[in-house]
């Protein structure tokens, strides 16, 4: 422990424990593993009381700390941009270490239809047993020959299934790089996307067009695990891009209260932060019941802060509520398919 008349930092004459110039501390310690966890735990953890204050006046009384900070209370809590950030952080390596987005590609089709084939014949082989010896009726004959024509139609799909599957595996060990296009084809309501149509449209761009042709020449689990790095890297910094998006929501319902728009940027950070917080929570508990209550308080809370923020009547901040979460929905929901979509650059480098 070493103390100075000056500040070691700025070199200001020192009257107490604090530099009244900088902020550093008068009162500097020796350097040490010892030395460092009291940091970590009295300034990053604790912050004197800063991190719990904030919480509890998050978590449970919404649309207070925003008020507070709005008032000037500032030094006594955590800053608005570190606690999202912080949580934000927190929720996504929460969701990947818990693998709780996690899309799946199943090819359950023929399965579904060998099912199907099995289930009618084993049906048709007890009504068989049972009718064994007894003469058949016109009725149960022709319920015979109609389930034996639909058994022969299922294997018949289920064989001409396994040899397009053959064939197609065939020729692709012959070929590697042949891959067949997909078609604009009508079937049962649908489209299918065809290679040259995207080729026209990125024509003007080659190295998208060189990399959607790398994507589509991986398999079905590739490309899905593709999707899901693409969401982990570029999810968090689209999110946060929605800040901005979020508070002009929110500018535009409260036109004519007054408002900056920067404390609209301060309401969405903090309530984008409980969101988060509520998430981690929902990660880390495995009980319904609970996951239940969280749900419910999340949905709760926002009508709740923006009435105490915004001093609102309860009818006016349940219609603005409505509106700002159909909009911001479809925005978020917008901002995840293109971090999705970005893993696409990615392949082919």
């Amino acid at each position: 422990m070493s103390t100075a008349e000056n500040c070691p930092n700025c070199e200001a004459p020192l009257g107490g424990h604090f530099c009244a110039n900088c902020g550093q501390e008068a009162i500097l310690h020796h350097a040490s593993t010892r030395e460092f966890l009291h940091e970590f735990i009295g300034h990053y953890v604790a912050l004197e009381g800063k991190l719990w204050g904030s919480l509890t006046r998050l978590l449970f009384r919404p649309g207070l700390l925003t008020n507070e900070y709005i008032r000037g209370r500032r030094v006594r809590f955590v800053q608005p941009l570190r606690l999202y950030l912080s949580l934000s952080i927190l929720f996504f390596a929460l969701l990947k270490f818990t693998g709780s987005f996690d899309p799946q590609t199943t090819d359950v089709d023929a399965e579904k239809i060998a099912a199907e084939a099995t289930g009618a014949t084993r049906q048709l082989a007890k009504a068989q047993l049972r009718l064994a010896g007894k003469p058949l009726t016109p009725e149960a004959a022709h319920g015979k020959a109609a389930a034996e024509a639909a058994i022969a139609e299922m294997q018949k799909e289920l064989g001409a299934d396994a040899a397009a599957a053959t064939d197609h595996g065939a020729n692709h060990a012959a070929e590697p790089e042949a891959k067949p296009a997909k078609k604009w084809d009508k079937k049962e309501g649908g489209t299918h996307l065809n290679n040259d149509d995207v080729d026209g449209w990125l024509a003007d761009w080659p190295t998208l067009r060189h990399q959607w042709h790398a994507f589509e020449a991986l398999p079905g689990d590739q490309q899905m695990k593709v999707f899901k790095d693409g969401f982990y890297h570029y999810a968090p910094y689209a999110i946060f891009c929605m800040m901005p998006v979020f508070a002009m929501f929110l500018k535009v319902l409260y036109l004519g209260s007054g408002r900056r728009f920067g404390e609209h940027v301060l309401f969405a950070l903090h309530t984008n932060a409980f969101a988060y917080f509520v998430f981690c929570m929902m990660l880390l508990v495995p009980f319904t019941f609970a996951k239940l209550v969280l749900w419910c308080w999340l949905l709760g809370y926002l009508p709740w802060a923006m009435r105490r923020v915004y001093h609102s009547g309860r009818l006016s901040t349940f219609l603005r509520w409505g509106t700002l979460m159909t909009a911001y929905v479809i925005a978020l929901g917008m901002a995840v398919l293109v971090s999705m979509g970005m893993g696409v650059m990615s392949v082919g480098h």
